[in-house]
C-alpha cells in the first residue's frame, strides 16, 4: 500500500466519524474497521463509473450491514457520485441525502435499501442470478456485454439472520461464481462479543453451502485483500466468501475492539485521539486533502474509460447482432411494450375455476408475449400454478431457464426477486401459499419502500384451503399486506378479474400481491376490465336499499344473496372490490358513484379479518368476516360453519334493515 492509499483510507475513516459525531447518532465501528476493504474494492477491483451510476454493466455493491451507511456515503462523496461535504454534514438529518440507512432511489449510487440485517446479501443473490441469466441470453463470442460482479459487505449480524443462510444456500446450489461477499469479521455485535450467541465456524458453514471461502487475517492489509478478491474472481463455479478479520472502531484507543464502538458517536475526545493515532494532521473538520482529491479524480477517469470501452463494444454488437440489440433495449425499457389491454386471448378466461388456475393459464399466455418474464415458487409451483410450460429451468447447468426454483425458502425468495428487479432487464414474480407471506413480510416491505415492480403470487387464500387446517389458512394476512404503504393487493373474484390482476401488476411501478383461491369460483360473466379501477358495480338496482361488497371468493356469494334479497323486496347493489389501493386512487366522483355516501346500509363479506373494512361499511354497516383462526375440514363445510353463506348474508341484511 502506498501513502496516498493509506491517506485515502484514513480520509474515509475521519469523514465517517465526523459525520456521525455531528449527527450525534450513528454507527462508527464498521466504517473505521472496514474502510480498507471498502477502499480496496472500490478503487482497485470494482468496475463502476460515478458519472453514470445507471450504467448497465457496472459491478453492483451492496452494503448489507446498512447501519454502516456513513462508510458508503464517504465513498460516494470521494468517488464523485454527487454527495457533497454538506450532505455528509447533514447525516441522519430530515430531508438529507444521507439518511440513517442507505435508501435506493434516494441517494445516487445506492444500489439497494439496506438496514434490516441479512436483506442485502440475500438481495445480492438475486442480482447475481439476473446477471448470469442475461449473460446467457445476450452474450456472444467476443461480445460479453453482460459481464459484471455483485459485491457485498456483510457483518456478523447479517450472517446470524436466517434469511442470509437461505439465500447463501441457494447461491451455492446455483454456482453463482460472480457473487463475492466481503465479511467484516470483528466478533462484536451490539450486546458484546459474538461468543455469547454466535460461535459457529462461518467459513465451514459457507463451504457446506458450496461456496469458496478465503481468509484475510489483517483487515488493514489491502494487498492481501486485493489478492483475495482477485482469487475470488478466478473461481467461476462457486460464489466466494472472503472473511476479513478486522477490529471494530479501529484507530480509537478507548473503543477499538469493543461493543461501545458499534452504535454510538465516538465523542470529540475520542475523535481527537483517533486522528492522533492515524497521523491525521488536518485541523479543519470534514477535510479532504488535495492529494486525495487528485487520486480520486484519477480513479474516476478509470471508471469513465471502462464504460466508454463497453459502449464501443455494444455499438459493434448492435452492428453484428441487430435483433439481439433491439431485444436488449426492449428488455431494459421501463415500460411494458405490449398492448395487453386489448389482447383478446389474455382476457379470454371463461368458466368456473380457481383463480390460481386462471393465473396459471395467464402466466403461460404471458410467457409467450413477454420474453423477459422470469419467476418461480418456493417449492410449490404445482400448487401455485406458476410454472411456465414453454420455458426451461434456471440452474447451475442451465442459465437460460426462466423457471426459478427457490426451494423451501420464502423469505430469501422475496429478497431475491427484489434483487432481480433492482438489477434491471427482467420482469419477475415469486409464488407461495398466502399464509407464508408471514415469512416474507420484511422483504415485501422493502419491495414497497424501494418501489420495485415485483409480483407476488399468493395462493390458497382463505379458510377455503380446508383440510390443511388453521396453520395454512390465512386470516389476518390481507389486512397486514394492505397496511403496507405503496403496496398493491389484488384479490380477484374470477378468471377475468385474475387477468385484470395480472395486467395491473405488470403495469404497476411498485409491488403487487395477487391473492388467489385454491377452490373453484363461478364466472361472473363480465369482461373483468372494470376491476382495473379497484372496485366496481357488478350488479345494480335503482335506488338500492343496501350495498353488498366483497373480494375474491365471496363476490359470487353476495351476487347470489342479492338475487334472494330481490325476491324479498330488498334492492341490493353488488360491488366487487378486488383492490382497495387501486380504488383509493380513483377520483372522488367515481368513488362516490360506486359507494354513495347517502347509502349507509352496507355489508362487507370477506373470509379474512374484518380489520380495515370499517372504512367502507361505516358506523351503520356490518362485516361478515373471520376474526378467529380457522379449522381443519373440507372448505365448503368451513365456509358454512363460519357464516359465509347466502343465508347468513341475507339474514344480516334483514337484521340491519
Amino acid at each position: 500500500m502506498n501513502n496516498i492509499e493509506q491517506l485515502t483510507i484514513n480520509t474515509i475513516r475521519v469523514l465517517s466519524a465526523e459525520g456521525i459525531q455531528k449527527a450525534n447518532s450513528g454507527h462508527p465501528g464498521l466504517p473505521l474497521g472496514a474502510a480498507p476493504m471498502a477502499y480496496t474494492l472500490w478503487a482497485r477491483q470494482m468496475k463502476h463509473n460515478p458519472n453514470n451510476p445507471e450504467w448497465v454493466d457496472r459491478d453492483r455493491f451492496v452494503l448489507s450491514a446498512g447501519h454502516g451507511s456513513m462508510l458508503l456515503y464517504s465513498l460516494l462523496h470521494l468517488f464523485g457520485y454527487g454527495l457533497s461535504i454538506e450532505d455528509l454534514k447533514n447525516f441522519r438529518q430530515f430531508g438529507s441525502k444521507t439518511p440513517g440507512h442507505p435508501e435506493y432511489g434516494h441517494t445516487r449510487g445506492v444500489e439497494v435499501t439496506t438496514g434490516p440485517l441479512g436483506q442485502g446479501i440475500s438481495t445480492a443473490v438475486g442480482m447475481a442470478m439476473a446477471e448470469s441469466y442475461l449473460a446467457a441470453h445476450f452474450n456472444r463470442p467476443g461480445y460479453d456485454i453482460v459481464n459484471h460482479y455483485t459485491y457485498v459487505l456483510v457483518g456478523d449480524g447479517c450472517l446470524m439472520e436466517g434469511i442470509s443462510s437461505e439465500a447463501a444456500s441457494l447461491a451455492g446450489t446455483l454456482e453463482l461464481g460472480k457473487l463475492i461477499v466481503l465479511y467484516d469479521s470483528n466478533n462484536i455485535s451490539i450486546e458484546g462479543n459474538t461468543d455469547i450467541a454466535f460461535r459457529e465456524n462461518v467459513g465451514k458453514r459457507f463451504e457446506a453451502f458450496g461456496w469458496q471461502v478465503l481468509t484475510v487475517e489483517d483487515g488493514n492489509n489491502i494487498e492481501d485483500i486485493n489478492k483475495a478478491i482477485e482469487e475470488a474472481k478466478k473461481e467461476n463455479k462457486k460464489p466466494t466468501l472472503i472473511e476479513i478479520k478486522t477490529q471494530i472502531g479501529y484507530g480509537v484507543p478507548a473503543k477499538q475492539g469493543k461493543a461501545s464502538a458499534h452504535g454510538e458517536p465516538l465523542g470529540e475526545e475520542n475523535i481527537t485521539a483517533m486522528k492522533e493515532f492515524l497521523g491525521w494532521n488536518f485541523k479543519e473538520e470534514f477535510h479532504v486533502p488535495d492529494e486525495v482529491k487528485k487520486h480520486m479524480n484519477d480513479l474516476r477517469e478509470k471508471g469513465k474509460k471502462e464504460e466508454e470501452a463497453w459502449n464501443e463494444l455494444y455499438n459493434k454488437y448492435k452492428e453484428e447482432y441487430p435483433e439481439l440489440a433491439k431485444e436488449w433495449e426492449k428488455w431494459h425499457s421501463k415500460e411494458l411494450q405490449l398492448d395487453l389491454l386489448n389482447d383478446k386471448e389474455l382476457w379470454n378466461i371463461n368458466g368456473s375455476m380457481a383463480t390460481r388456475q386462471a393465473s396459471g393459464k395467464i402466466i403461460n399466455r404471458l410467457s409467450k408475449l413477454i420474453p423477459n418474464l422470469i419467476g418461480g415458487s418456493a417449492d410449490l409451483a404445482p400448487s401455485t400454478k406458476t410454472y411456465m410450460n414453454d420455458r426451461e429451468d434456471f440452474s447451475a447447468e442451465n442459465r437460460k431457464g426462466s423457471n426459478l426454483h427457490f426451494g423451501v425458502r420464502e423469505h430469501a425468495m422475496a429478497a431475491i426477486i427484489n434483487g432481480i428487479a433492482l438489477h434491471g432487464g427482467l420482469i419477475v414474480y415469486g409464488a407461495t401459499f398466502f399464509v407464508f407471506s408471514d415469512y416474507m413480510k420484511g422483504s415485501m416491505r422493502l419491495s414497497a419502500l424501494m418501489n420495485l415492480p415485483v409480483i407476488y403470487v399468493l395462493t390458497h387464500d382463505s379458510i377455503g384451503v380446508g383440510e390443511d387446517g388453521p396453520t395454512h389458512q390465512p386470516i389476518e394476512h390481507l389486512a397486514a399486506l394492505r397496511s403496507i404503504p405503496n403496496f398493491t393487493v389484488f384479490r380477484p373474484a374470477d378468471g377475468k378479474e385474475t387477468a385484470a390482476a395480472w395486467y395491473s401488476a405488470l403495469t404497476n411501478t411498485g409491488p403487487t400481491a395477487l391473492v388467489l383461491t385454491r377452490q373453484n369460483l363461478s364466472d361472473l360473466g363480465n369482461d373483468g376490465k372494470e376491476a382495473l379501477k379497484g372496485a366496481y358495480i357488478l350488479k345494480d338496482e335503482e335506488n338500492p336499499d343496501v350495498i353488498l361488497m366483497a373480494t375474491g371468493s365471496e363476490v359470487s356469494l353476495i351476487l347470489e344473496a342479492a338475487n334472494v334479497l330481490k325476491e324479498k323486496g330488498i334492492k341490493a347493489r353488488v360491488v366487487s372490490m378486488p383492490s382497495w389501493e387501486i380504488f383509493e386512487k380513483q377520483d372522488e366522483e367515481y368513488k362516490n358513484k360506486v359507494l354513495p355516501k347517502n347509502i349507509t346500509k352496507r355489508v362487507a363479506v370477506e373470509a379474512a379479518s374484518s380489520f380495515g373494512w370499517h372504512k367502507y361499511v361505516g358506523l351503520d354497516g356490518r362485516i361478515i368476516s373471520i376474526d378467529t383462526f380457522g379449522a381443519s375440514g373440507p372448505g365448503n363445510i368451513l365456509f358454512k360453519h363460519f357464516g359465509f353463506t347466502v343465508e347468513n348474508i341475507v339474514a344480516t341484511v334483514e337484521d340491519m334493515l
